[in-house]
C-alpha cells in the first residue's frame, strides 16, 4: 500500500482539470536500514546538532534554515518565507504540451510517483485524459512544486492509472560530451555488427520486475540472517578467470554465437566423413 500523499492537487488539461493526489512510488522502508553502533557498549550512536562556532548544543526544533549569500553569512527563512514563494504549481498542474515518449533521454527521468484521482469527483475526467494519452503515444509535460522544489515533470499512462516522473534540470546533470569526444567516430566494421545484432536476438527477452532485483543486496539479508542464527556463511567461489585473452572480435564473436552448437556439427561432420573413409579403403583394396 503506498503511503500518505505527498503532494494534492489538480491536474489541468486546457479548461479540463481534475483533482489528483501523488504518491511515492519507492518503498525507501524496504531497503536494509543500518545505524552506527559503539561496538565496546553495543549502543547506538546519536547524531547530535552542534553550533559550529560554540560547540554547543541545539535542538532540532530550534533550527531554522538559511542561505549562504556570503561567506560564513546567511539569511534566514522561516515558514512564513517560503509560503510567500508559492506560485500556480504548488497546488495545480497545468500539462504545457505533448513530446513523443523516446524523446526525452532517460537521464533526464529521475523518482517516479502515482498519480491517481483524489476523491469520486474527477474519476471520470482522470480515465479520459488517461486513456488520450495513452493512445497519443505522447508524455504530457507539466511543472508541480514538491519539497520547496518547483520541478518539471512528464506523465505517462501506467495500466488502469497514470505515472509522474520528475525530471533533472539541464545543470542536474553533468556533460557527456567531453566523456564521450575520445570515442572514435568511425562506423564499425558492418559484418561484425551483424554478428553482435544476432547475439542480441538470441538473448531477447521479456522484461521482468525480477530481473531488477539487487542480488548483493539478498546476499547481505542471508548474511544477517545467518549471524542472527548464530551460523557462519561461506562467500560465494569467485568466477574463474577465463584461460584465453580474446582479443579477436571477430573472432569472439562468431565463437559467442558457435557456443552450444559446436558439438552438434562436430558430430555432423564425423558421420559425413564415415562414409568417405570407407569408399577410399575400398578403392585401395581394388588397385592392390
Amino acid at each position: 500500500m503506498a503511503e500518505r500523499p505527498i503532494w494534492r492537487g489538480h491536474l489541468r488539461l486546457a479548461l479540463v482539470s481534475c483533482p489528483v493526489s501523488l504518491h511515492s512510488a519507492l518503498r525507501a522502508s524496504a531497503n536494509l536500514q543500518f545505524h552506527f553502533i559503539n561496538p565496546k557498549t553495543g549502543h547506538r550512536v546519536r547524531t547530535v546538532t552542534l553550533d559550529a562556532e560554540t560547540d554547543k548544543e541545539v535542538p532540532r526544533p530550534e533550527l531554522v534554515r538559511g542561505y549562504e549569500f556570503e561567506k560564513d553569512r546567511y539569511v534566514l527563512l522561516d515558514d512564513g518565507d517560503f509560503s510567500r514563494a508559492r506560485i500556480e504549481t504548488s497546488s495545480t498542474m497545468t500539462v504545457g504540451k505533448f513530446v513523443a515518449r523516446d524523446a526525452i533521454h532517460p537521464i533526464y527521468f529521475d523518482a517516479s510517483y502515482y498519480m491517481v484521482p483524489d476523491g469520486e469527483a474527477g474519476r471520470d475526467v482522470y480515465a479520459v485524459l488517461r486513456d488520450a494519452i495513452a493512445a497519443s503515444g505522447m508524455a504530457a509535460l507539466s511543472r508541480v512544486v514538491i519539497a520547496r522544489r518547483e520541478r518539471a515533470v512528464a506523465i505517462l499512462p501506467l495500466e488502469h492509472g497514470m505515472v509522474l516522473y520528475t525530471l533533472h534540470e539541464p545543470r542536474d546533470l553533468y556533460a557527456y560530451d567531453m566523456l564521450f569526444e575520445h570515442i572514435p567516430d568511425a562506423r564499425p566494421d558492418a559484418e561484425m555488427v551483424k554478428l553482435a545484432r544476432q547475439l542480441i536476438e538470441r538473448q531477447k527477452g521479456k522484461f521482468e520486475p525480477a530481473d531488477t532485483e539487487d542480488r548483493y543486496e539478498t546476499r547481505l539479508r542471508e548474511v544477517i540472517d545467518a549471524k542472527l542464527k548464530g551460523e557462519g556463511i561461506e562467500p560465494e567461489a569467485p568466477e574463474e578467470p577465463r584461460g584465453d585473452n580474446v582479443i579477436d572480435l571477430m573472432s569472439a564473436l562468431k565463437r559467442s554465437l558457435g557456443q552450444g552448437t559446436r558439438a552438434a556439427v562436430g558430430t555432423a561432420t564425423r558421420k559425413k566423413s564415415a562414409p568417405a573413409k570407407k569408399a577410399r579403403r575400398a578403392a585401395a583394396r581394388k588397385r592392390a
